[in-house]
């Protein structure tokens, strides 16, 4: 599994050490809450199970799951992933911050990574993404990443028992590299 660099983020493979961070901090309810798949509460043996299911969906191609950490102290900030891979065409964008790390602009430099990766090594045309409605926090990283809003899936998402909106977006690989000739 790849290991990617920001200025102040390492996105690394996880490892079973990891796991009672991620417990803890995805299993707060704020995250649970506004995301399709963390349950809450969180159960024990969970963390786990998904750390050892990363390495085996990478080695297919299907899955990308890395944890973002923060460079200065290793601490674990949160998750973010290319999924549902198809290989030199696409791949879905998914990830989550802890609460204690919110607005700092972690989600955003490591999803700057990841979408490079995806283009670069990947050789993806579209990386798309979905969130819900009422959470439009993720949609603004998802603007920052220059993602475009394509639509609205009304009642999409089932989330405590309650239809939910979701809005999708999405990214093409030749505006991903015009955003990014611009930028340096």
């Amino acid at each position: 599994m790849p290991t990617l660099e920001t200025p102040r983020l390492t996105l690394s493979p996880f490892s079973f050490d990891d796991a009672p961070a991620v417990q803890k901090l995805a299993g707060d309810f704020t995250i649970a809450d506004t995301t399709a798949t963390i349950p809450h509460p969180y159960p024990d043996g969970a963390a786990e199970s998904w750390i050892a299911s990363s390495a085996s969906l990478w080695l297919v191609q299907q899955t990308l799951a890395l944890a973002i950490r923060r460079k200065e102290d290793r601490a674990l900030l949160g998750a973010i992933s290319l999924f549902a891979i198809l290989p030199e065409h696409r791949a879905e964008l998914g990830y989550w911050i802890g609460r204690p790390f919110w607005g700092k602009g972690y989600a955003s430099e490591a999803g700057h990574a990841i979408l490079e990766f995806g283009f670069t090594e990947l050789k993806l045309t579209r990386i798309h993404a979905e969130h819900l409605a009422r959470n439009p926090a993720s949609g603004r990283v998802m603007e920052k990443l220059g993602f475009t809003q394509e639509g609205v899936l009304r009642q999409h998402a089932i989330k405590w028992g309650k239809p939910e909106d979701k809005v999708c977006r999405g990214i093409l690989r030749g505006e991903w590299q015009k955003i990014n000739q611009t930028v340096r």
